[in-house]
C-alpha cells in the first residue's frame, strides 16, 4: 500500500505535470493502448528501403526516365508488395509507357488496398479519361472529391473539367472548371482550360478574361495560350489585338504550329 508521504507527493506533482505524477504513482497508470500511432521510429528497415526507392522512382518518373523509374518501383514492391503508393506510381509509369492493361491493373490493385486514397482515384480517373472511358473517369473524380479527408479539390476539378470537355460536355466542363477557379484563382492551368471551354461555347468575353490571366504572366504564356487569345480577339473583331498578340506568338514561338496557323490566317483550325 502507498505511504501517506508518497500519496502527498503524487497530489503535489499532479498539478504540475500529469505524466510526472503517474511516474511516482504506479497504482494510477492507465492501461496500455491497443495500438499506438505509427511514427518514424516504428519504421522497419524494409519500410525505409521502400520509401527511399519510391522517392527515387518518382524522381526518375518526373524526368521521364520511365524504364529506370519502373525498375525502382519493382524493387519497392519486392519488399512491400502491398504498398498503394508504389502501385499508384507503377500505374502512372505504365500509362506513360503506353501499356494501358498493366496500368489499369496497377491502379485497381492500389485502389483495392487504399479505397480512401484520393490521389489513386484522381490518377485512375485521368487514366480512364485518356482511354476515352469518360463515364468511368467521372465516377472516379466524383469519388475522390467526396472523400472526407481529401483536399486537392482544384486539381481534381481541373482534371474532371478537362475530361468533360474532351467528352464534348462543354456546359458541364464550364461549371466544373468555374468551381475549380473559385477554389484556386491562381491556378493558370484552370484558367487556360476554362478559357478554351468558353471559347468553344462562344462566350468570348468570358474566355478573354481567363486567358488574359494566363498571358499577363510572360513566363506562363506559351504558343497555345497566345494562340487562344489571338482567336478570341479575332472572334470579337479586335483586329489590332489580333496583330499584337499574334505578333508576340510569331516572335516568341516562330517554329510552333500555332505561329504557322497565324501566318496563314487560319483562326478556326
Amino acid at each position: 500500500m502507498m505511504s501517506s508521504r508518497a500519496a502527498a507527493a503524487c497530489r503535489r506533482f499532479a498539478s504540475i505535470a500529469f505524466a510526472l505524477a503517474l511516474a511516482g504513482c504506479a497504482a494510477t497508470l492507465p492501461p496500455e493502448p491497443v495500438a499506438d500511432l505509427k511514427t518514424a521510429s516504428d519504421q522497419t528497415n524494409a519500410d525505409r528501403v521502400a520509401q527511399a526507392r519510391l522517392e527515387l522512382a518518382a524522381a526518375y518518373f518526373a524526368r521521364d526516365q520511365l524504364s529506370t523509374a519502373l525498375d525502382e518501383v519493382k524493387r519497392v514492391l519486392e519488399v512491400r508488395p502491398d504498398l498503394p503508393e508504389a502501385l499508384n506510381l507503377r500505374g502512372l509509369i505504365y500509362a506513360a509507357m503506353g501499356q494501358p492493361a498493366l496500368a489499369e491493373a496497377s491502379f485497381r490493385r492500389a485502389q483495392a488496398l487504399a479505397p480512401q486514397d484520393g490521389d489513386v482515384r484522381h490518377n485512375f480517373g485521368w487514366f480512364l479519361c485518356q482511354q476515352q472511358r469518360y463515364d468511368e473517369a467521372d465516377a472516379q473524380f466524383v469519388a475522390a472529391l467526396a472523400l472526407p479527408h481529401y483536399r486537392s479539390f482544384a486539381r481534381t476539378m481541373l482534371a474532371q473539367g478537362a475530361c468533360q470537355a474532351r467528352a464534348g460536355q462543354l456546359h458541364r466542363a464550364d461549371g466544373t472548371l468555374s468551381r475549380a477557379y473559385e477554389l484556386d484563382p491562381t491556378n493558370l492551368a484552370v484558367a487556360y482550360n476554362l478559357s478554351d471551354v468558353l471559347y468553344r461555347l462562344g462566350e468570348f468575353e468570358r474566355a478573354r478574361f481567363y486567358i488574359r490571366r494566363v498571358n499577363q504572366r510572360r513566363e506562363a504564356a506559351n504558343a497555345q495560350s497566345l494562340w487562344l487569345a489571338t482567336r478570341i480577339e479575332h472572334r470579337l473583331g479586335n483586329a489590332a489585338l489580333v496583330r499584337q498578340i499574334g505578333g508576340e506568338l510569331r516572335d516568341r514561338f516562330p517554329q510552333s504550329p500555332q505561329a504557322l496557323l497565324f501566318e496563314k490566317g487560319r483562326f478556326d483550325d
